[in-house]
């Protein structure tokens, strides 16, 4: 059996990225979305091993020096990374895979994996993601500042992806990821 395709979405941060990716998921509930690990506190709602695996730096530390990472990368004064062993099995059973992840992962994954294919998750303006950012109320100015100074280096960097889908519509978005895991 040939290894299901992975898709790697990126972009910065309030863009839509999970809206998207759970618009694509429950279009296609066969779709397996990789769950990260990272270093954050859990924002309200979210659920450990859910949304995240929400562990300590000297735990996440840990699993880097073991080699259990696909990808990791720091954002925002915190850490991230993609637990390689589920992705793989995934991948081999013949279940497509989506990783939701920052631009220092995405750059980890092509490196690590060629036959990836990298997604750019554009915002339609520049003020509808500072909008969006500053609309959250879920963090402090300087953070809120942080995340916007990444996203201008993040959009720079919209070239070295495979492809660029502009957030205007979620759906259309959605369709457009499904369309490259399905070819």
């Amino acid at each position: 059996m040939a290894t299901a395709p992975l898709v790697v979405v990126s972009g910065p941060s309030g863009v839509g990225k999970s809206t998207v990716v759970a618009a694509a998921l429950e279009a296609d509930p066969s779709v397996w979305l990789s769950v990260s690990a990272t270093t954050r506190a859990p924002r309200e709602g979210e659920i450990d091993g859910v949304n995240y695996f929400f562990v300590t730096r000297d735990r996440f530390e840990e699993m880097v020096h073991a080699g259990e990472f696909l990808e990791w990368a720091e954002f925002a004064g915190n850490r991230y990374g993609t637990p390689r062993g589920p992705v793989q099995e995934r991948r081999s059973a013949g279940i497509p895979v989506i990783l939701e992840i920052e631009l220092q992962g995405a750059r980890q994954v092509r490196l690590s994996d060629p036959t990836a294919r990298l997604v750019f998750l554009a915002p339609p303006s520049w003020e509808v993601l500072e909008a969006r950012l500053t609309g959250r109320g879920t963090e402090s100015p300087e953070s809120v500042a942080a995340r916007l100074d990444a996203a201008r280096a993040e959009l720079a960097a919209q070239g070295e992806f495979d492809d660029v889908v502009v957030n205007t519509d979620v759906r259309e978005s959605a369709q457009a990821l499904l369309d490259f895991l399905h070819g």
